[in-house]
């Protein structure tokens, strides 16, 4: 597949990389700049692999997949990219010639702040696996400074250090200064009723912008590339040199400063009124940046937005980003001039939502209020979707008062954002079937009883080619050796191991690949 890296282009591009980033050449490089170099390479020709399926995919008109999730769990890169990319060996004979060790490399990585969890790792494992089928998609997420955080354990109790994963990881991605959106937070919104309509007016509001920062996703022998595209925060406003020029240096940085806080850490703590007020900020940050992203790439492409739902799935990753609907809606009214039947017509065929919550307790719900002050706008939206929800469910589908409350957006002064997922996605997964069938039957069985079409089950797998065959190459070889290659890009081809469940000298074998590996496990 990678025919055209050849050995000598490889150390060609090495060399170059290394002058230029370090003024150091291959036999002088310390380990660190060699992994830097190494990685600014892979990272090139993951950059050149997506222009050219950018091109393709822009030719055949296809439709993209928009992948939006608080978190991607995506893990070191430069070992399962060398891995997609078919050039483990050719990078491996290189830094041999030169007295290293390509797995000393891969130690200098730090795992990227990016997830915690297994919310991350699906959608990581959904890019990978997208990217190999050769689908188009862009994940979307925020490019957290100092990720969830590192673990110290002192006296046996744990100490949560800041994750300064930017340091070598950064290297992996690309400031795109070229892309950046305006969002709003706070201030005064205004109805103007003119001959054309109504304009929508914000007044005192504060206003952070969001930087892209791409990362490019590889798939397993395919000529293809995708991007993670991760949203940095930064003030809008002019610097304060009133305030710097009188010596007051904290308040000529304090709104730069506090909006650089949304993208500063993933999940922080919630149980006081600032936390809670930051996740929302991140999550509206998160959902305005994409959508605004997203739209303008389709209008460069079609030049009316009247196609969306035909060319364009928006899947949003458990509810954190839900309020991309009322964003959507936003956008679709208040800047491209759309009524609102027809904007939630084509919202509603677009958006898919992944549920990964089966206790009603565990849903999340936003207070009214909070909404309502931070959020104006989609505050004004939400409860516009309510009351129009409300008069549908007892009108066209005859839902009793009860019934209304519980499905109902906002109740209790609180807004459910798993309502307003699940009334308004035209797909509602669940991450196996189990999962599936509680949702219909107990968590969302009101609508399931109107939309049983909307629902499914989607059961989670892992990422074999990262997990059995990079992470256990012994095993891997022995795979190989029974079945073939086949499995990496085809994971139902193991069931074919199943004829060697009672045959003795693969059993054999098998046991001195565990025993290896505990071997391994114990040196170290």
């Amino acid at each position: 597949m990678s025919a055209a890296y050849t050995k000598g282009e490889i150390k060609r591009r090495l060399e170059s990389t290394l002058i230029r980033r370090y003024s150091a050449g291959l036999n002088t490089a310390t380990g660190r700049q060699l992994y830097g170099a190494v990685a600014a390479v892979v990272r090139d020709i993951l950059l050149e692999k997506r222009r050219s399926f950018e091109v393709e995919v822009e030719a055949k008109k296809q439709k993209r997949v928009y992948y939006l999730c608080m978190e991607f769990l995506i893990g070191r890169s430069l070992k399962n990219n060398l891995f997609n990319l078919e050039l483990t060996d050719i990078f491996s004979e290189i830094m041999e010639e030169n007295g290293e060790n390509i797995h000393e490399l891969f130690a200098y990585e730090p795992d990227p702040g990016l997830g915690n969890g297994g919310l991350g790792r699906l959608a990581a494992c959904y890019m990978d696996s997208l990217t190999s089928l050769g689908y188009s998609v862009m994940g979307f997420s925020i490019c957290y400074e100092y990720g969830f955080f590192r673990q110290r354990i002192v006296d046996g109790w744990q100490l949560e250090m800041p994750d300064l994963w930017l340091q070598d990881g950064g290297v992996w991605l690309v400031r795109r200064d070229d892309i950046a959106f305006d969002v709003l937070f706070d201030g005064v919104v205004e109805e103007r009723w003119t001959e054309n309509g109504c304009d929508i007016i914000y007044r005192d509001a504060d206003v952070v912008e969001a930087v892209a920062y791409d990362m490019v996703i590889s798939g397993y022998g395919v000529e293809g590339a995708n991007t993670l595209r991760l949203y940095a925060a930064h003030d809008k406003a002019n610097f304060d040199m009133e305030s710097f020029t009188s010596g007051n240096y904290a308040r000529a940085t304090q709104e730069n400063a506090d909006a650089e806080l949304i993208s500063k850490v993933l999940y922080p703590a919630d149980n006081h009124p600032q936390g809670k007020t930051l996740r929302l900020k991140q999550q509206y940050f998160l959902v305005s940046a994409a959508v605004q992203n997203i739209l303008n790439i389709h209008l460069k492409e079609y030049k009316t937005l009247d196609n969306l739902a035909e060319k364009v799935v928006i899947h949003i990753n458990d509810t954190h980003p839900v309020m991309c609907i009322p964003e959507l809606m936003r956008l679709f009214m208040d800047v491209y001039g759309y009524g609102w039947e027809e904007a939630f017509d084509i919202v509603i065929r677009t958006v898919a939502y992944t549920n990964h919550t089966i206790l009603a307790e565990a849903l999340e719900v936003w207070p009214e209020e909070l909404l309502r002050e931070r959020l104006p706008r989609i505050y004004a939206i939400i409860a516009e979707i309510d009351r129009r929800a409300r008069v549908k469910l007892e009108k066209d589908y005859g839902r009793s008062e009860e019934q209304v409350e519980r499905m109902a957006i906002l109740s209790g002064g609180q807004v459910r954002m798993a309502n307003l997922g699940v009334f308004c996605a035209f797909s509602i997964n669940g991450v196996s079937a189990l999962h599936a069938q509680i949702l219909k039957e107990e968590v969302f069985n009101d609508f399931y009883d109107i939309w049983p079409q909307k629902f499914s089950g989607v059961t989670n797998g892992i990422a074999h080619r990262r997990w059995l065959a990079q992470a256990n190459p012994a095993l891997d070889k022995l795979i190989e050796s029974l079945i073939g290659r086949a499995y990496l890009t085809d994971a139902g081809a193991l069931k074919a191991l199943q004829r060697y469940a009672d045959d003795e000298e693969v059993l054999r074998r098998l046991g001195k690949i565990k025993q290896a590996n505990k071997s391994r496990l114990a040196e170290y």
